[in-house]
């Protein structure tokens, strides 16, 4: 009878109801989960729509209130709560009801984050709680004096936040409105003061980000660099640096000539994505291992200003996805750091052909700071043997620290469809447990992407195709790069300004001896060649197949004549070939040190439109000390589903 009662409070009082449309509205309300006390004592709700969503305007201990609802509820029932300036600039709003989120207005834009204004908004924040069952961690939204309220309401309950979202905040009462201006008197009246200098007022956020700090929590700004009401330098950037300096995570969008209208980005996609990334209930989903320390490059960015940045794997990280989120992520974390991104991506290529190709895809750049390397994938779909992919991973880490002990390093482990079987029964897939082992070694941090998306599968969140695939969609990337920035924020949170780079240890011996950590290409020209075989200084097939990028209007060395031969003279543990793998693969016999002849047959199962490339390692546990001879030619026996036999090759592969 009490919900009865109470429902002329939400359809049009100017009419009667009937009891048969009483009904109706009950169970209307009670599919949409409605709280009943927003019904209950003399709270007279007004119902309406809000750019196609159901909104409830409502008065709450004074002040209006308004609460705008998602069509869908996602878990944990996010929400982000506005304090000034109801439907300005709405785009993140928008955005997040599509994606399951509450909006919720509560006016304090004129209460100037004052004590009494903060507290008032912490019993607004207690009734949502009870009567609407939101997340305990809400999503604070600050335009301009907005902020102001959002930073300090935040600073008073640190462990109520999830993130902050601040727009041309004010950060400084001296600096907006400033003494001189007519809204100061209502500043200090709201504030019980009758004056006030700079020196003894205790009450700016500037002056108070530690609480907030000490709770880790993110913010997220988007700042016009000329504006003239809102001066950045003295508000939003003070801001930023005392925030990173108390190793708090902060990000800053910077909209260059800009002034402090309009508020908000065209694409609110990138603030969007940090909200969404920085609920508890998305971040319980994802599997970070924290190892050692990557405070070498938080350092390098935040005090130098400077960063080269590598990221290193297969068709993955090719493709544009994760890795141009990661670049736009690290942009955001430091606005003022002068970037140099490496982007050594090769489809179909794992740690082995990574291991050798380091030298030259990576560190001829010079020094790394911060590496990204991932590889689960290739080696595993490859068939890269557990000893390849210990030695081809470890060659990777192992060179890195060589080559700049200070270089930081995170391993990424993808998903694949055979992975997905194996999680729900407890089972991790050989070669993540593989490459973890080298982690585990070195102390570097890593993120277990392929467990987090088997479980967010599991969990209904979507399916394998909404995902993308192996080569994620959109939204897939995208879960790839919260978890990575996630890793980052939590390990960048232990750094201090003040702190100086440390070289990593580089422990001894390694994991395997003859891992290819001395690992490079030879080069092509120095190769003696026999008749039927040539020095192709430009090669592309005239086939119509396809090709990688890097492998094609390259010099080579070809043939396709049957017992045609080229030797090779070196000094190290390994020796291999680089080879693209087409439709006319053949099949090679080779021999190191006048050895009996060993077969090896090029076709691989995606030669058949694909000069694939790849790389094999003909032996790997040779004497370092000596000079060894490699002679190769070209069997009359080939695969029964190449059409010849020919080989091409691209490099020579030397560990020393």
């Amino acid at each position: 009878m009490f919900l009865l009662d109470r429902l002329s409070l939400y359809t049009n009082q100017c009419s009667p109801v009937d009891m048969k449309n009483k009904v109706i509205i009950l169970i209307s309300f009670l599919l949409l989960n409605l709280p009943a006390v927003l019904y209950a004592g003399n709270i007279d709700v007004k119902q309406s729509v809000w750019n196609g969503h159901v909104r409830y305007d409502f008065t709450f201990d004074g002040s209006h209130a308004t609460i705008v609802c998602p069509d869908s509820v996602i878990s944990g029932k996010p929400w982000i709560w506005r304090p000034a300036f109801l439907g300005a600039f709405p785009s993140v709003d928008k955005a997040l009801l599509k994606k399951g989120f509450h909006v919720v207005f509560y006016d304090m834009t004129h209460r100037y984050g004052s004590p009494q204004a903060v507290e008032q908004g912490r019993k607004f924040y207690d009734y949502l709680l009870s009567a609407w069952h939101f997340s305990p961690k809400v999503t604070l939204e600050g335009f301009s004096r907005g902020g102001y309220y959002a930073l300090n309401w935040a600073i008073a309950n640190p462990d109520k936040v999830a993130c902050l979202y601040l727009d041309n905040p004010v950060c400084d009462m001296f600096s907006w409105p400033g003494e001189k201006s007519k809204l100061w008197n209502d500043f200090l009246k709201e504030w019980g003061m009758t004056s006030v200098d700079k020196d003894n007022f205790k009450g700016n956020p500037l002056d108070n980000l530690a609480p907030l700090a000490s709770q880790q929590v993110p913010v997220i700004a988007v700042c016009g660099d000329s504006d003239r009401v809102v001066p950045f330098r003295d508000n939003m950037k003070l801001i930023r640096d005392r925030y990173q300096q108390l190793g708090a995570p902060v990000e800053l969008i910077i909209k260059p000539g800009a002034d402090h209208h309009p508020h908000s980005l065209e694409n609110p996609e990138p603030v969007v994505d940090f909200i969404c990334r920085n609920q508890p209930d998305y971040q319980e989903k994802q599997y970070l291992n924290e190892r050692g320390t990557l405070k070498n490059s938080f350092i390098r960015f935040e005090k130098e200003r400077k960063g080269r940045v590598a990221f290193l794997g297969g068709s993955i990280t090719e493709m544009r996805g994760w890795r141009e989120l990661t670049k736009d992520y690290l942009r955001r974390r430091f606005p003022f750091t002068e970037f140099e991104f490496i982007d050594a991506g090769i489809s179909s290529t794992g740690t082995t052909p990574h291991s050798y190709r380091f030298e030259q895809d990576v560190l001829r750049h010079g020094d790394i700071d911060l590496l990204f390397v991932e590889a689960a994938v290739n080696d595993h779909v490859n068939y890269f043997c557990a000893i390849d992919q210990v030695r081809g991973m470890e060659g990777i880490v192992r060179h890195a620290l060589l080559a700049n002990p200070s270089t930081d390093i995170v391993m990424l482990h993808f998903i694949h469809t055979l992975f997905l079987e194996m999680y729900p029964k407890g089972r991790v897939p050989d070669v993540i447990l593989n490459h973890e082992r080298v982690a585990n070694y070195y102390l570097i941090p890593s993120v277990h992407l392929a467990h987090e998306v088997s479980n967010r599968i599991a969990a209904g969140e979507f399916d394998w195709e909404q995902f993308g695939g192996i080569h994620p969609a959109e939204p897939g990337h995208k879960i790839y790069a919260a978890s990575l920035a996630h890793l980052l924020d939590k390990m960048w949170s232990r750094v201090s300004v003040s702190d100086a780079v440390e070289a990593h240890s580089v422990p001894e011996p390694p994991l395997d001896v003859n891992s290819y950590y001395n690992a490079s290409f030879a080069d092509i020209s120095q190769v003696k060649l026999s008749k039927g075989w040539e020095h192709i200084a430009s090669w592309k097939p005239d086939n119509g197949a396809h090709t990688r990028k890097g492998f094609v209007n390259v010099p080579m060395l070809y043939s396709n004549t049957i017992n045609s031969t080229f030797s090779f003279s070196f000094k190290g543990r390994a020796v291999g070939l680089f080879c693209v793998c087409g439709p006319f693969s053949g099949t090679l016999e080779y021999s190191v040190d006048n050895a009996p002849y060993k077969k090896l047959d090029t076709y691989t199962e995606w030669s058949k439109n694909l000069y694939i490339p790849w790389a094999y390692v003909l032996e790997a546990e040779l004497d370092p000390e000596r000079e060894h001879k490699l002679t190769v030619r070209i069997s009359k026996e080939k695969n029964k589903n190449s059409k010849g036999h020919e080989c091409v090759i691209r490099n020579i592969l030397i560990n020393q």
